[in-house]
């Protein structure tokens, strides 16, 4: 299993939101500062957010990312307002490992399935009452989430990130029932996200032969966990 901080980018700085509302935001700090201490406590993938990207549809953090990238050994994966094939090959030429598409996957699944084939692609699956949610979960489709994900059995897609936005930001607990059924249905390695609260969690996601993953944000910046404990037990 794999443990991945979160950095999510507003405005060039480190902030996390509650239930993805844009006006929630809290600013923790400088970007790569926090990469540096990822990195120092054991951490072998990011995963980042452009969020500003994520509302607009274009990238604009690229600078705090290329210093990341240029400043860090981690692996990185990206996502946020990636909606064309040009920013995808951008972002693989500065050095990304991965990049996570997500509001163009429910739009356009034909140039989806053309860049999985063609890139390093993580499906991003963020859901409300199970619907998948689009621009920085600013919209929500009638698109079922678990169903979406059985679209892509058998593609060479590198992994899902599922989202429960009821409970991103709240540190009430992963939904895990959620992250098993999009495991199931679509046969890919899934990383669970969305809520992350306390080491009891990752016992659980541990223990669960099916879920590859787990996104550590919020319970990070507020310090209700040791991330430095957890790489050191877990990895």
């Amino acid at each position: 299993m794999t443990i991945i901080p979160a950095i999510d980018l507003k405005d060039g700085q480190v902030v996390r939101l509650t239930k993805g509302d844009i006006n929630s935001s809290k600013v923790y700090g400088e970007a790569l500062f926090f990469a540096k201490e990822f990195e120092k406590m054991g951490a072998e993938w990011i995963h980042i957010v452009d969020l500003n990207g994520a509302f607009i549809g274009e990238p604009k953090n690229l600078d705090e990312i290329i210093k990341i990238r240029k400043s860090c050994n981690l692996k990185i994966e990206l996502g946020g307002g990636i909606r064309d094939e040009d920013t995808i090959k951008k972002y693989i030429d500065i050095g990304i490992n991965r990049v996570i598409l997500g509001s163009v996957a429910i739009k356009n699944l034909d140039f989806t399935f053309k860049m999985i084939d063609k890139y390093p692609i993580v499906l991003g699956i963020d859901a409300k009452n199970g619907k998948v949610s689009t621009d920085g979960w600013a919209n929500i489709s009638q698109v079922d989430a678990v169903s979406f994900a059985r679209q892509f059995r058998g593609s060479k897609l590198e992994a899902i990130i599922c989202t429960d936005i009821l409970h991103d930001g709240m540190l009430d607990g992963i939904n895990i029932n959620f992250s098993e059924s999009i495991a199931k249905e679509s046969g890919i390695n899934t990383i669970a996200s969305g809520g992350f609260s306390s080491i009891i969690e990752i016992d659980k996601v541990f223990k669960n032969s099916i879920i590859n993953g787990i996104i550590v944000g919020k319970a990070f910046y507020e310090g209700k966990v040791n991330l430095e404990e957890i790489f050191k037990k877990y990895t």
